[in-house]
């Protein structure tokens, strides 16, 4: 692992541990790559392994469990690419993802579920975008960072 971050919600990556040489090296090398993630999705578990595997490929991560704190401290034009769950409680990923998309008509968006999603219905809300990004869960660290990096592409 090149270096380990802990996500605040409030206050975004932090480092706690110093690298070693040969991992500066790698940081150097990730960070031609370096793009900011924002994951929302309301299980801690999730937000937690998949901002350790992107931050150990060179991403900036920041999460949120919940979409209405997501929602009101969204930062337009800053994040790179949104992993946002489809399934949570008080705003589902979809409704987010509109809001999301009135603040910022720029930013990508991945769909993240455990559960079945109508790809088409997707379609219907967003005619204008291309909606190729859909991920089902379980997913590995290996498959996320390469969907995430071609959707960055």
């Amino acid at each position: 692992m090149t270096r380990l971050l802990v996500n605040d919600d409030k206050f975004g990556p932090s480092s706690l541990t110093e690298p070693t040489s040969s991992q500066k090296e790698k940081i150097t090398n990730d960070r031609a790559f370096s793009k900011t993630v924002l994951i929302i999705d309301d299980d801690p578990d999730v937000t937690m392994v998949f901002s350790l595997g992107l931050q150990d490929e060179g991403f900036e991560v920041y999460t949120y469990n919940d979409p209405l704190e997501a929602l009101s401290q969204f930062r337009p034009n800053f994040y790179d690419l949104i992993l946002i769950d489809i399934n949570m409680p008080k705003m589902n990923g979809i409704d987010l993802s509109i809001q999301i998309l009135e603040l910022d008509t720029n930013v990508k968006i991945c769909f993240i579920t455990a559960g079945e999603a109508n790809i088409e219905v997707l379609r219907e809300l967003y005619p204008t975008r291309s909606i190729g990004c859909y991920i089902k869960k379980p997913v590995t660290i290996d498959q996320l960072v390469r969907r995430i990096k071609a959707e960055l592409e």
